[in-house]
């Protein structure tokens, strides 16, 4: 089940790097990647009630990936939503599948549909803790 955010989100520059993982399908016209015209996103998220807890899978994915300028694999993402996420969706390795603008609230929204494909975005707080997502794709 998708988190509805609400309010009081810090952060939500992606974290950039090299690497695959992009589909090609759904981008908008206009900008990098749809960024700001998609109507669509499909995304994958790790939410975690205490900030020690996110920080610690971000670390992670700073050890395996970021660090050496890789995104990282959405397949090791899940693994790693299985492990943390304090969300539902963390059974399924916090995949949310495609969502429309307007469903999620507040800085939830904001994040994923301001990340661009195959790029993690850092930890960020909203009213339900703090998540971190990874966008698999766009479309309108």
């Amino acid at each position: 089940m998708a988190p509805k955010a609400k309010a009081g989100a810090s952060g939500g520059k992606a974290a950039a790097g090299k690497g695959g993982g992009d589909s090609g399908k759904g981008k908008g016209k206009g900008s990098k990647e749809g960024l700001g015209t998609c109507t669509y996103v499909k995304a994958r998220h790790i939410l975690c009630e205490k900030q020690g807890k996110i920080q610690e899978a971000y670390k992670k994915l700073q050890e395996g990936w970021l660090n050496a300028g890789d995104k990282v694999p959405p397949a090791e993402f899940g693994k790693l939503a299985m492990e943390y996420s304090e969300c539902p969706s963390g059974k399924k390795g916090g995949d949310l599948g495609w969502f429309p603008r307007g469903k999620m609230a507040g800085p939830f929204q904001e994040v994923a549909f301001a990340t661009p494909i195959g790029e993690l975005a850092p930890p960020f707080k909203s009213t339900h803790g703090y998540h971190m997502i990874v966008v698999e794709g766009r479309r309108n």
